[in-house]
């Protein structure tokens, strides 16, 4: 627990006071409505202590709350007491929505009205709000404040890192071919131009790089399109004059950040299009000449579409594909470096979670092409291995004992590709319960690998084939099973997903995803496997084109657990041969030892 969250609270519900409000929704996002922020956004965290990725908070003038998935449940619950926030679990039955619940507890108070910051919400989760709040008593919502700029002291500034060339060698198409072929994919959309906000989509079309978010290289800037030319919204100072002249020769002008709303002013094309999951609720506002603070010259029609850009940056290109295996390589290289030294050094009592972290990064970082992990390193024993997000403090660290199970969820930012990678290592004696759960969660993940699919697929039909020996034996996990992953950028990348609820988007070849079940066994033990997969056609039929994953990630699956009599013919037959292109790929860039060790990690079951 913070000590800080309830001065916090008390501050900030003299500040509703003041203003009327009756409640105040902070989400987890930015401006930008990324997954992980810059720390000047991070309100939700400064606001309730949970440190989670994903999560909303809810603070009304007497009570509290935090809405969370099941990835943080456990984390959330120790962050949150003594906090005043109420632990409120996503997705379970009988927990209410934000709109229900401030319904609830609104309910004796005539017009309330409820506030949120609307650079921080999407444009179309402020209008499902405004709509549920409306059903829920006739709440209003308010998007026009931020209470943190009157009580957040010390808020940290936007960051001021500098943007860097991502050369043509790793991206494999000129920042002015992406441009054009997003123009074309635009026309066909029948908008003129766009507004591009999700950082990830404006780095990879303009082939640039940053570091303003912890482990994502990317910026905090927007792209504007137009029929033909395109202007980027960023901090002068984060640019060079080598970084300007590449911009200006691939046909991009520039402009201060916090101009973009007089960018939209000046728009001169007849349309544009704004996806509404994209854009925040301030900027949609401006374009619809809804804010006070822009005049239009004019209104443009606005074309309320999804982007193109992410259905074209999740197909990578053969110069991308080629750098993911050249980092996947690497990174094989060190994580066997890494495991060939964990078992001698718990047994010698010389390991810790928090050290695993610090040796694995270190390896890693020996590796050609390194730049930053992909996240952070998930170490977790035993029992804090049910803690899905886990990661050790100084407070939760413990000594690792020759027993039980070590999970590692880690990977890394090469400059020619992203790595995301888990394995459960057996330190020791096991349990016949956690061996017959690692042997289940295996098969999930071979059943999966091994599918076969029609191109246009989406991941929630290929979701149960991973999950249904799991549910066979009454066991199931609530994250999702498989997402996209960057191409020297954000380790999560979508649209596509691989997991229960309904993702739509079609898998393609040539897309990245990960495999990666895993059961979560509270106070006991936790287990996940996972490899990054690229999607590669596999045959053409009378039905059409059919595909297939081939595993990108090079390490040896800890074998020792293993139940074999669980264990189907077929998914044998894939570990070993598995197992035997790992020790193929990886043992001639290892010493004598190191290959020797490899070779027995590697060895058919």
């Amino acid at each position: 627990m913070n000590p800080n969250i309830p001065q916090r609270l008390d501050a900030l519900r003299d500040v509703m006071r003041q203003e009327g409000l009756a409640a105040f929704i902070f989400p987890s996002t930015d401006p930008h409505n990324g997954e992980y922020v810059p720390d000047h956004w991070k309100g939700r965290e400064w606001i309730s202590g949970f440190d989670g990725s994903a999560g909303t908070a809810v603070v009304t003038l007497d009570e509290a709350a935090l809405w969370t998935d099941s990835r943080y449940f456990l984390a959330a619950e120790r962050q949150l007491r003594g906090t005043g926030f109420r632990l409120m679990k996503e997705k379970i039955a009988g927990t209410p929505t934000i709109a229900d619940w401030l319904g609830d507890v609104l309910s004796r108070l005539p017009s309330p009205e409820v506030g949120i910051d609307g650079t921080t919400c999407s444009a179309s989760m402020a209008e499902s709000l405004k709509d549920q709040l409306r059903r829920n008593g006739g709440i209003t919502l308010r998007t026009n404040f931020d209470p943190l700029d009157r009580i957040w002291t010390g808020r940290p500034a936007i960051p001021l890192n500098p943007v860097v060339i991502h050369p043509l060698e790793y991206a494999g198409e000129a920042a002015r071919d992406k441009l054009a072929r997003i123009r074309l994919a635009l026309h066909r959309m029948k908008a003129d131009g766009m507004l591009v906000a999700a950082l990830d989509d404006i780095a990879w079309t303009l082939n640039l790089r940053g570091s303003d978010v912890h482990c994502n290289p990317v910026f905090v800037s927007y792209l504007l399109i137009s029929s033909s030319d395109a202007t980027l919204f960023v901090d002068d100072r984060k640019l060079t004059d080598g970084v300007k002249a590449y911009l200006k020769a691939e046909g991009v002008k520039t402009a201060p950040y916090e101009a973009v709303t007089k960018g939209l002013e000046d728009y001169f094309e007849y349309n544009i299009l704004l996806d509404p999951d994209e854009i925040n609720d301030t900027i949609m506002q401006a374009a619809r000449g809804q804010n006070p603070a822009v005049t239009p010259r004019g209104m443009k029609e606005i074309i309320l579409q999804k982007s193109p850009i992410p259905s074209m940056k999740t197909v990578k290109n053969e110069t991308e594909i080629r750098g993911f295996h050249q980092a996947m390589l690497r990174d094989g290289i060190a994580m066997v470096k890494f495991l060939k030294g964990l078992l001698p050094a718990v047994e010698q009592g010389r390991m810790t979670e928090i050290t695993v972290d610090e040796e694995l990064t270190r390896q890693r970082a020996a590796q050609p092409l390194y730049l930053e992990n992909s996240f952070d390193t998930i170490a977790a024993y035993q029992e804090h291995g049910a803690v899905v997000h886990y990661e050790a403090t100084p407070a939760t660290d413990v000594t690792l004992r020759p027993e039980g199970f070590l999970l590692i969820d880690s990977g890394a930012q090469y400059r020619d590709g992203t790595t995301d990678i888990t394995r459960t290592i057996a330190l020791g004696p096991l349990t016949e319960q956690q061996k017959r759960v690692y042997t289940l969660v295996l098969k999930a993940h071979i059943q999966l690998e091994m599918l076969k699919f029609p191109d246009g697929a989406s991941g929630t039909q290929l979701d149960a084939v991973a999950r249904k020996d799991l549910w066979a034996a009454g066991l199931n996990f609530l994250h999702g099973t498989g997402h996209g992953v960057g191409s020297c950028l954000n380790v999560h990348e979508g649209p596509h997903q691989i997991r229960m609820e309904y993702k739509p988007a079609p898998l393609h070849a040539g897309m990245t995803v990960t495999d990666e079940p895993g059961i979560y066994l509270a106070d006991r033990f936790g287990v996940r496997i996972e490899n990054t997969l690229l999607i590669v056609p596999d045959r053409e039929t009378e039905f059409g084109q059919f595909l297939g994953f081939e595993s990108l990630t090079l390490c040896p699956i800890d074998t020792t657990p293993v139940l074999p009599e669980l264990l189907l013919p077929d998914e044998i037959n894939w570990l070993n041969e598995y197992h035997q292109r790992v020790y193929d790929l990886l043992s001639p860039h290892l010493s004598a030892d190191e290959s020797a060790w490899l070779s027995t990690a590697c060895a058919a079951i």
